[in-house]
């Protein structure tokens, strides 16, 4: 078997702010499905990894549904319907994109008819309408559309008369439908000749209906609705309700009497019958206490019943388990930041410390406190006194959001002490007044809950950096990390200008004025030398460091070389650079579809790096590579392949992401100097533009190592759909 040149190692999600985007399979495997941005992810809980992305909606997955061997999601105003072929091998095929709907479909539900082979589905969407759609095959047709005038359906359920559906010589089974609406009523329709009726309407809720579920007791073909229980014990609404999967026991179905329901009071109940009264009760409850979140979306039960998951406001997936496995994974282990605005960019100083910038106009760092290195030390098995290195008492424990701030504030070992109790603050308070979000430390051995990452993994917010005047879109740090360079948006030449910082007094350096328009990304040499800048404006300028001034004072940038409307090889947007491991190159990558290397080297030959000639020219060294579609991204691996090539990452708005390796050959003009290596698949690909490509640091590499070769590198890729993704490239394979 040949090996992959291209995987997927790793991918960073989480579940869309809906209910119903959540499905848990009972078959082999128990594999999670859920719909992050466009896309639907298949993930395993066990083993805590995504298995794989299925791509090809348009629009936000809204909900999602195992079906036995099938499975039908939805986005836009479509949904799919996707067939498993094997549980050891995923394979995927995507039999039918159904189109129907004339507004954003939020329910949909499916249910196997074995007896007729054939798969119903119904959905429901924002045009008032739920829609059943029968799969036979290859086929699927819509059977027929209910229409609910002015309102709205917000849950599904399809099953079946309970008969003997497995005897040949019963009457075939007969579907039944529940809908969940906005008018507080459950409306239940059943098929008679092909067609759904109408048969009851089920009141009793006072708000609208958001979840609905079967679950069949016995085999009796009698049909009768009785209210059974009313069960209260959440505080807010009830977003979902699930029964346990059911199974076959001695060729018999097995309906568990445990019902597992999520609601916005950050709780989830797990509800069963007393053994001796017949009472439901409430068996146990699992979910978030304190802290500044809202509650859960969804929830549901793995096959056996032995693990409950649920979907919380802010993304996260809370997992509870009864038996403990221990598989090497993933974890979040703080949150440093909680801002009021988007973030655009954001730059490492060292291991803990940061710069970020948002939709605002100033920069802000955060440092680590005490609490998360100590946490981390424990946690990674790192000896704390090797992590501090030369770090004094001085560092705070924490950080403290203050009512209505956006800014966090440190918190000392003295303030921890002086915080009133959760009673003295009950006793003194009118209900008035917003309360500032408490800090408590606390010692971790295994990664933080969500509740403890919210309220107690702030980093300090230790500098304000002013300067810009409109939102900050830019930042890169320097390699010795001593200097950050900054940008913001800009529709004049004034607002377009870079701002160098000290990364030590965190004073303004130096403000590099040249661009027309926003500067969409900065990077500096390898060694620090020049910094190079790509715009909106369609130029790039290339800044050089002084090496006249004493080392003592900050460093002087001056514009060594540049392009403009004359010279300028791009027709479009500039949104992306890069520099090559050894400072010889530099590239550009553009929305005209163009990647294009520069030779830094030739420059260097024509001028005395030490005299005060005018801007010099430099350009491509390269044949222009058209890539076939807008680039977003570029980065160039610090390794080259075992042929001595460079290897570059470039990442498309379509959401591909395409490596090629680039020499420099002695004809002219170049010719063949460009190979397309390997690119990503339908899954492994983003569903909306690549925002970022970054290489792992190989720093530390001797040439030995080098030419000996690392069998894998490793490169993350983030874009517009909410996704971190880490990929490994086989290197001999390039």
């Amino acid at each position: 078997m040949v090996a992959p040149v291209l995987e997927t190692s790793h991918v960073f999600c989480c579940p869309n702010r809906v209910r119903g985007a959540l499905s848990w399979s009972s078959g082999p495997g128990g594999l999670l499905a859920f719909g992050t941005s466009c896309s639907v992810v298949l993930y395993d809980p066990q083993k805590r990894v995504v298995i794989t992305n299925l791509n090809g909606h348009t629009a936000r997955v809204n909900c999602v549904q195992w079906i036995y061997k099938q499975d039908g999601c939805k986005s836009d105003h479509s949904f799919s319907i996707i067939m498993f072929l094997s549980f050891c091998v995923i394979q995927l095929l995507k039999a039918v994109h159904l189109q129907g709907h004339e507004g954003p479909v939020y329910a949909v539900h499916a249910a196997y008819q074995r007896r007729a082979l054939h798969t119903l589905l119904v959905s429901a969407a924002a045009d008032s309408t739920v829609r059943v759609w029968c799969k036979q095959g290859s086929e699927v047709t819509c059977l027929q559309t209910l229409n609910f005038g002015n309102g709205f359906t917000l849950a599904l359920c399809f099953s079946f008369l309970p008969n003997t559906d497995g005897d040949l010589f019963s009457p075939p089974p007969v579907p039944v439908l529940a809908c969940g609406d906005d008018d507080c009523k459950i409306h239940l329709f059943v098929q008679q000749n092909d067609q759904f009726q109408k048969v009851l309407v089920l009141s009793g809720h006072e708000d609208w209906i958001r979840g609905v579920e079967w679950a069949a007791f016995g085999i009796k073909i009698t049909f009768a609705v009785t209210l059974e229980t009313v069960l209260a014990g959440h505080e807010n609404w009830v977003n979902a309700v699930h029964w346990q999967p059911s199974f076959y026991k001695d060729g018999v179905l097995q309906q568990p009497m445990r019902l597992l329901s999520a609601s916005m009071d950050k709780t989830m109940i797990l509800w069963a019958p007393d053994e001796e009264s017949g009472v439901w009760l409430e068996q146990v409850r699992v979910g978030e206490v304190g802290g500044n979140t809202l509650g859960f979306y969804d929830c549901q039960f793995s096959e056996d019943g032995s693990m409950i998951i649920a979907h919380a406001f802010h993304g996260a997936l809370h997992l509870w388990k009864q038996n403990s496995t221990n598989p090497v994974t993933w974890h979040e282990i703080a949150r440093p930041q909680i801002h009021g605005y988007d973030l655009k960019c954001l730059a490492m100083i060292n291991r803990f410390q940061f710069v970020s910038g948002a939709d605002e106009k100033v920069l802000r760092v955060f440092s680590a406190p005490r609490n998360f290195v100590e946490n981390f030390c424990a946690i990674t098995g790192q000896s704390l006194n090797h992590v501090l290195c030369n770090q004094d008492g001085d560092l705070p424990e924490g950080a403290t959001v203050p009512a209505l701030g956006l800014s966090n504030k440190a918190v000392f070992q003295g303030d921890i002490a002086s915080q009133p109790s959760d009673e003295e603050e009950l006793l003194t308070s009118t209900g008035f007044e917003y309360h500032q979000v408490a800090f408590q430390p606390s010692i971790l051995t295994e990664p933080p809950t969500e509740d403890h990452l919210l309220q107690n993994t702030l980093w300090p917010e230790v500098q304000k950096l002013y300067g810009h005047g409109y939102e900050i879109f830019c930042v890169a740090c320097s390699n010795s990390k001593t200097l950050l360079a900054s940008a913001c948006k800009a529709a004049k030449k004034e607002h377009a200008a870079i701002i160098l910082w000290n990364t030590t007094s965190w004073k303004q350096v130096q403000s590099l004025v040249f661009h027309s328009l926003t500067v969409t990304q900065m990077a500096f040499s390898p060694d620090d030398k020049f910094l190079l800048a790509v715009s909106r404006d369609r130029t790039w300028s290339l800044w050089k460091r002084q090496d006249t001034i004493p080392p003592e004072l900050d460093p002087v940038f001056s514009l060594f070389a540049f392009t403009n409307k004359i010279t300028a090889v791009h027709s479009r947007i500039i949104w992306s650079c890069d520099w090559s491991p050894d400072g010889r190159y530099f590239f550009t990558g553009s929305r005209d579809k163009k990647v294009i290397f520069f030779n830094l080297v030739v420059a260097w030959g024509e001028c005395d790096s030490s005299d005060d000639c005018p801007e010099h020219s430099i350009g491509p060294c390269s044949s222009v590579l058209d890539v076939g579609g807008a680039v977003t991204a570029v980065s160039v691996c610090p390794m080259l392949n075992p042929s001595r090539r460079y290897v570059v990452a470039v990442g498309l708005e379509c959401g591909k992401i395409c490596l090629y390796s680039w020499k420099k050959t002695d004809q002219v003009p170049e010719v063949n100097d460009w190979t397309h290596c390997v690119e990503t698949s339908q899954s492994q690909s983003h569903t909306l533009a690549i925002k970022k490509l970054c290489w792992k640091n190989c720093n530390g590499q001797t040439e030995q190592n080098e030419a000996e070769g690392a069998e894998w590198l490793h490169f993350a890729s983030c874009g517009e759909d909410h996704t971190v993704k880490i990929h490994r490239v086989n290197r001999c394979a390039l």
